[in-house]
């Protein structure tokens, strides 16, 4: 089971920091044109700030783990990745959004097995 977390946290650490690399490089105008119309609902900053957590999540699930140091960090980071992807849930579904929904509830399912796991019976 540590290696499916390891690669559940592998995966998802790749999936948030390009996520998030792609929303502090591109502007709200250019991500709701690719087809991330939520962010016509939020303001820039707050695209910026969503990018940020899932920047800091990402690295979050490896670093400590890899480094040894304060490894409780990499179940927190799951568990702020649950939430994240509950609000984003949220927005996809007052949107309408079914595809959005259903890859953003595979996330935070995914996310929530890491931060059980870390936090339960495969802590480091």
């Amino acid at each position: 089971m540590n290696i499916v977390l390891w690669i559940l946290a592998g995966l998802l650490a790749l999936a948030f920091l390009g996520s998030g690399l792609m929303k502090i490089i591109q502007s709200k105008e250019k991500l709701a044109a690719s087809g991330q119309g939520w962010t016509e609902d939020f303001s820039a900053g707050a695209i910026k700030g969503i990018a940020v957590a899932e920047i800091l999540a990402a690295f979050g699930l490896i670093l400590p783990a890899v480094t040894g140091i304060a490894t409780v960090l990499t179940p927190l980071a799951a568990l702020g990745l649950v939430v994240v992807m509950a609000g984003a849930a949220i927005v996809h579904g007052r949107r309408k959004e079914t595809q959005g929904v259903v890859v953003t509830l595979l996330l935070l399912v995914l996310a929530a097995v890491v931060a059980w796991g870390r936090f339960g019976p495969y802590a480091f």
